[in-house]
């Protein structure tokens, strides 16, 4: 018998089932915002692109668990489970498949073309979408081979029915023919404890309170690539989705999230941006399988994470470089304070602090720089570093601050604005570096943002606030994240944990969306989004420690009390 199902069960429509390493998945979502009927293997190798499509020939229920992708049928069943990273194998019992290429259209320049190998008698597609092949090798049974060999436009895969088994295997030129590991009950047996060994480490904490920490645990496995192309190291994309890549600030966050239980694997999450540094120092906007992006940078928030991994290798040298990207090419002659050249770089891309112009000096960047300076100096003592970070954060304050409220500045027109964006409120991460009014001042306009189910990113009475506006009403966790830490350090515990648990029940509520309404708590956009996933876990852990200690402390209490 098959493994029974266990872990999370959760919907390919929100979630893709892969496994940790792979560079495709199983999912009916085959590019942004689209949809189609049937489950399609998925690859992300060269982009996001939909390569076989999986139909029952009768109809059928889908279930998908961490180890299993089932079709349940009323006389019969398909399932599904990988191997590896670039193999699967799918069976079926009373239930037929159709196997076929998603894309009719064989053109000298793109689609798939299909031919029976004549080494194994393996049927081949070769995509020129991915620049792969997809070898489908049968194990058992009897299948139906539609248009090998075909030009143009075709019908082409296989038709199986009746008792069957096959493998499919992505790779790039030649492999020897197909032999397998083992009986499909060992495959399914060999990828949940994989799994299961991975929650293990990220989550052991994990506890009835907890209810999404194996899903969240799952998002992460699964969306976790092995290194090709540009991507040099064990990677968490944001998503199997079309959020394909690593963002130079996203990553921060899953790093933060596997430190614990996985050092290693969180240590390569922040490296992998650092190992495109450019001459200049900075960091890339993004990297994936075959396409780095420098047209805009991300927020440096990398000092901040920095100190909060365990140890590790030295990432004194490139931390040092991305920050003196800033104090130099980011700074006008004569200004102590940095500017951003437009909101994608700050991450907050269409936040209402940019209206107004968007070559800016914000504070918020001005806070990210003073933290991570502070990092620097805590690395590097004698260098000077502190003395920076006391004069940057003596200039937000100075220049900045306007007596109730953080205000941005045009870089090149010197004209200040206010915004009813969470974003001007960011400075809160400097927690105690930060006078007494002020933090007071930035707590009370936090707690203005916070809905039923967590922070806002607009003030939601704002004329700007939009349910689906991105960065101008829905709800994040990077700023859920970084400003629940600023106020935990600032001296506001009771408001961080607020919000800390508001997003924690959005999450077990609305999944592990890229954002969600702020209203409804409805998730918005990429669904399967993994720094979401981070945050929960990151927020999670956390507040079982403190929980933890309060019931150790509430049991030795009484009793040490008893003793003396």
């Amino acid at each position: 018998m098959t493994a029974a199902a266990s872990g999370p069960v959760f919907s390919l429509r929100d979630i893709p089932f892969s496994h940790r390493g792979s560079w495709f998945g199983f999912s009916p979502v085959v590019a942004e915002h689209t949809y189609a009927e049937d489950v399609h293997l998925v690859s992300h190798q060269t982009g996001m692109h939909p390569i076989l499509k999986l139909t029952p020939t009768v109809p059928a229920a889908i279930t998908a668990t961490p180890h299993q992708l089932t079709w349940a049928g009323e006389h019969g069943r398909i399932e599904l489970a990988y191997e590896s990273t670039d193999t699967v194998r799918v069976r079926g019992r009373g239930l037929g498949l159709r196997l076929l290429a998603a894309d009719p259209v064989l053109t000298p320049f793109s689609g798939p073309y299909l031919y029976q190998d004549p080494v194994d008698g393996s049927s081949v597609f070769t995509v020129y979408q991915t620049g792969r092949r997809y070898r489908v090798t049968l194990l058992s049974g009897q299948a139906e081979q539609l248009g090998t060999q075909a030009l143009g436009t075709a019908e082409r895969g296989l038709v199986l029915d009746g008792d069957w088994e096959l493998a499919i295997e992505e790779y790039e030129t030649a492999r020897a023919p197909y032999t397998g590991t083992g009986p499909f009950e060992q495959v399914v047996k060999a990828a949940r404890a994989d799994f299961d060994a991975f929650v293990a480490a990220v989550a052991p904490w994990r506890t009835e309170r907890t209810p999404a920490a194996e899903l969240a645990a799952y998002v992460l496995w699964s969306a976790t690539v092995r290194p090709a192309g540009f991507v040099t190291r064990p990677a968490v994309l944001m998503s199997k989705h079309w959020m394909d890549k690593v963002w130079s600030w996203d990553h921060c966050f899953n790093a933060l999230a596997l430190a614990d239980g996985l050092p290693e694997l969180a240590w390569d999450q922040y490296r992998l941006p650092f190992d495109h540094q450019d001459a200049a120092g900075a960091l890339p906007d993004s990297v994936t399988h075959s396409e780095i992006l420098y047209n805009f940078v991300k927020p440096p928030i990398h000092g901040w994470a920095l100190g909060r991994l365990p140890a590790g290798p030295d990432a004194y040298e490139p931390l040092a470089r991305w920050t003196t990207f800033w104090l130099e090419a980011r700074r006008a002659p004569g200004r102590e304070l940095p500017h951003y050249q437009h909101g994608n770089d700050s991450g907050w891309d269409n936040a209402t602090t940019f209206d107004p112009e968007r070559v800016v000096e914000t504070a918020d960047l001005a806070a990210f720089l003073v933290l991570q300076l502070r990092e620097l100096a805590r690395l590097a003592p004698d260098a000077g570093w502190g003395e920076q970070a006391d004069r940057m954060r003596d200039a937000l304050l100075a220049e900045l601050w306007d007596g109730e409220r953080f205000v941005a500045r045009g870089a090149l027109t010197g004209r200040t604005w206010g915004s009813s964006s969470l974003l001007d409120l960011m400075p809160i991460v400097l927690g105690e570096e930060l006078p007494a009014p002020v933090r007071a001042a930035l707590a009370a306009r936090i707690e203005r943002h916070l809905t039923a189910f967590g922070l806002a990113t607009e003030l939601p009475g704002s004329p700007h606030y939009q349910d689906d506006g991105y960065w101008r009403g829905p709800i994040w966790a990077p700023s859920t994240v970084l400003i629940e830490d600023g106020l935990r350090r600032a001296g506001y515990p009771d408001l961080a944990d607020e919000i800390s648990a508001r997003f924690r029940a959005l999450c077990e509520k609305s999944g592990f969306a890229e954002n969600f309404d702020a209203r409804t708590g409805e998730g918005l956009r990429d669904r399967a989004y993994t720094w979401t996933a981070s945050a929960y876990l990151i927020l999670a852990a956390a507040h079982e420690r403190r929980t933890a200690g309060g019931r150790r402390a509430a049991v030795s209490g009484p009793t040490a009390a008893t003793s003396g």
